[in-house]
């Protein structure tokens, strides 16, 4: 595929415009590092080899408030661990081996693993993951520094609404697949929501989305369809070679 109808493709011109979109909240991350007592160094450090929007705010969220280091290592790894999960199926549906693999294994976070596995193929996949991989580090590394320089002449970061960017993304990038989906996708999609919505008021940021993620677990009962498709049979967001 020629560059500049690559550039005009769907895939590209979505992962694009998430990237973006999502990597602009840097800021907000780089002054509350500051803010906690981060230098500008570190906050970019972080944002580069750490990479995971959630762990990273409960890190210096956890410093901020006067605990220790070890404390906010210990819930941003609680939080960093659904990346883990995220890798196991991109794994398959990438496909990929030796140093891309490793490479790639920094880039698997929400937004390049919720990209990736609504695309028809492999290609198709494999373009997404590397366009918002590409884009968002880039966008998310400068607006870091960026909001860290700033901080001293913003007070409040919060009046430009980039925490409403997240929330958004994923609700978009979620409703064509609730749209499309059966009873049993509603239920688990309301099941993980009531989950988080209850538990928010009594444990710690980010934690009520982990559990929330049990309601995935509605999809090993019953038999394997979707939509009303047969058991069996290749489903739409499968991506085979």
């Amino acid at each position: 595929m020629k560059p500049f109808s690559l550039l005009r493709s769907p895939v590209v011109r979505d992962s694009m415009g998430i990237g973006v979109a999502v990597g602009a909240a840097g800021l907000a991350f780089g002054t509350a590092a500051v803010t906690a007592g981060l230098s500008p160094a570190q906050s970019v450090f972080l944002s580069l080899f750490m990479f995971t929007g959630a762990s990273q705010f409960a890190l210096v969220g956890v410093i901020a408030g006067g605990g220790s280091l070890v404390a906010g290592a210990m819930g941003a790894l609680l939080l960093g661990a659904r990346n883990t999960l995220y890798g196991l199926r991109l794994a398959d549906v990438l496909g990929w081996r030796g140093a891309r693999r490793a490479l790639a294994a920094h880039g698997v976070i929400d937004e390049t693993t919720a990209v990736t596995l609504v695309q028809p193929d492999r290609e198709s996949a494999r373009t997404a993951f590397v366009t918002t991989y590409t884009v968002l580090g880039g966008f998310w590394v400068s607006t870091t520094l960026v909001g860290a320089l700033a901080t001293e002449r913003v007070s409040d970061i919060s009046v430009f609404g980039l925490d409403a960017v997240g929330p958004a993304i994923f609700l978009g990038l979620l409703w064509p697949r609730l749209r499309e989906g059966d009873g049993r996708t509603w239920l688990t999609a309301l099941l993980g929501a009531g989950l988080a919505l209850a538990a928010t008021p009594f444990l710690p940021s980010g934690v009520p989305v982990l559990l929330a993620a049990s309601a995935a677990l509605v999809a090993l009962i019953g038999p394997d369809t979707e939509a009303g498709a047969p058991a069996g049979e290749n489903r739409p967001e499968e991506v085979r070679p």
